[in-house]
């Protein structure tokens, strides 16, 4: 009884997710119409109040950066950064974005110039690229970097005791002086969602792979494939959580930074690049000009309720449930960095990086739809509009084989942050025992597992459907838990005495 108490937390976290995934493997149906249903209700009451959070997220880091507040360091003032800044760089962007990037490379841009969501006057190509700049630029990084900034903050500088979400209220009360109270169940809820968030990508990472050896193969392969890749990445991913952050997590996130740039680099010099150079400067510029009234979805900005639903919506509740563990990594790779340092870094640097990675395939793409004379949704599919895009390059095989390559280890990078992350929540301590670290590997790999069965419980659904609907739900409380947290960080900084 004593040890249960103790792990409380760990025992409570695994007891839901086991009852969700047993819901989810006998009651696959009933779980997604109940799913369905719900996630339907949320985006009809709170769909605004995602949008108006993402906005407010990115104002007021930039006012803080701007602020004498940008100049505090997270740790001493003498303090500093253990990793160089490109290593840096390398373990925060695969941790917050990764094998997304390489869903999305080219349907989402072309999906956005056939069906554009407004109409400003502005070309198709622009519009296509600047709406998904909107949706994967400052404001995802936003929400990861106040996560960082006010746990960061609360451990670094009023040396709270661990990196978890509840950290930031260590020194007050909440509901109750039970063992059950307001930060219990606040690191709890963070648990959950993480959860969610971790297995939606991997349940999406391993989908396009089999879409991408589907393609090269020609369809052998059914839907238990994507459950043994699952089950191969959540083994790797283990390894590398088990070596710690100064080595595998370190080492997989540079190579997957080095590989991405070859890919990149690659499409790049064989396109236009004057056109890509273009496009990428007239979008990003028009995304800055339009980004208030792109967050409100307002007026001519406003693509409609169900458009928002299945883009929008979904994006910033796909960012939220990874913030928490995203931010808590950040915070922990962070330490002897300034505030203002850390929003740059994780705020801008990604954002345009990932502005440059659409522009090159997207426009690529628009031009090779041009070349064809017609387009008959050849990039549609979200889990195979790469590798076909790519089979209109030379070295297929060599290509095909990196993306695969990238895939397996930007999965495997974001799931070892998670593990790391969750087991420090669960263990309280920044150096998680290898018991925690395996227990959760293994509850991470049974939920993604749980989240295909699901995506398949209807004729015509995916995986992608089924993220989509769960995360609108499953985000919410941490999003409205955010308003609370930003408050309190706010708090901390009067607090602070340089």
């Amino acid at each position: 009884m004593h040890k249960i108490k103790d792990n409380l937390l760990l025992f409570s976290s695994i007891a839901i997710l086991l009852i969700v995934c047993f819901f989810f493997y006998r009651y696959t149906t009933e779980s997604y119409n109940l799913i369905e249903s719900t996630a339907l209700k949320v985006r009809d009451i709170f769909g605004q109040f995602y949008l108006v959070l993402g906005l407010v997220s990115v104002f007021l880091l930039l006012g803080i950066a701007l602020s004498k507040w940008g100049n505090y360091k997270l740790g001493k003032p003498t303090e500093k950064p253990a990793f160089s800044r490109i290593a840096w760089i390398s373990m925060l962007y695969s941790a917050g974005m990764g094998a997304g990037i390489l869903l999305r490379a080219v349907q989402e841009p072309v999906y956005m110039f056939e069906n554009s969501p407004i109409n400003t006057g502005q070309s198709k190509e622009v519009i296509a690229l600047e709406f998904t700049f909107y949706q994967w630029g400052f404001t995802a990084w936003a929400f990861y970097t106040l996560f960082a900034l006010a746990i960061g903050t609360a451990v670094f500088k009023f040396n709270r005791p661990t990196l978890t979400s509840s950290t930031v209220f260590h020194s007050e009360q909440l509901i109750s002086k039970s063992y059950i109270n307001g930060k219990f169940l606040i690191d709890l809820l963070t648990i959950l969602t993480t959860v969610f968030g971790l297995v939606a990508a991997v349940g999406l990472g391993a989908s396009q792979i089999k879409g991408g050896l589907d393609h090269l193969l020609g369809d052998v392969l059914n839907y238990n494939f994507i459950i043994l890749l699952i089950i191969i990445i959540g083994i790797f991913s283990l390894l590398s959580a088990l070596s710690g952050v100064d080595k595998g997590i370190k080492r997989l996130s540079s190579a997957n930074i080095y590989l991405t740039l070859a890919l990149l680099l690659f499409v790049f010099v064989q396109g236009d690049i004057f056109e890509i150079v273009k496009q990428f400067g007239i979008a990003f510029y028009q995304y800055i000009i339009d980004f208030i009234p792109l967050s409100l979805a307002v007026g001519i900005y406003n693509p409609g309720k169900q458009f928002l639903t299945d883009w929008t919506y979904y994006y910033w509740a796909f960012w939220i449930a990874w913030a928490p563990f995203t931010g808590i990594f950040i915070a922990r790779i962070s330490k002897g960095r300034t505030i203002r340092e850390i929003i740059i870094g994780a705020l801008l640097i990604p954002s345009i990086g990932t502005f440059f990675w659409f522009s090159v395939f997207g426009t690529s793409a628009f031009k090779l739809i041009e070349d064809w004379g017609s387009y008959s949704d050849e990039f549609g599919n979200v889990f195979t509009s790469l590798f076909i895009f790519l089979s209109n390059y030379p070295l297929q095989t060599i290509v095909n084989s990196l993306i695969i390559i990238l895939l397996i280890g930007f999965l495997v990078t974001s799931l070892d942050s998670a593990i790391y992350v969750l087991s420090t929540f669960t263990s309280k301590t920044e150096n998680p025992s290898r018991k925690h670290r395996i227990l959760w590997s293994v509850i991470l790999t049974m939920s993604a597992i749980g989240l295909v069965i699901l995506g398949f419980a209807r004729e015509g659904s995916d995986v992608l459907v089924a993220a989509q609907m769960l995360l609108i739900i499953t985000s919410l409380p941490l999003s409205l838990f955010m308003v609370w947290m930003i408050i309190k960080w706010i708090l901390n900084l009067y607090r602070w005495k340089m």
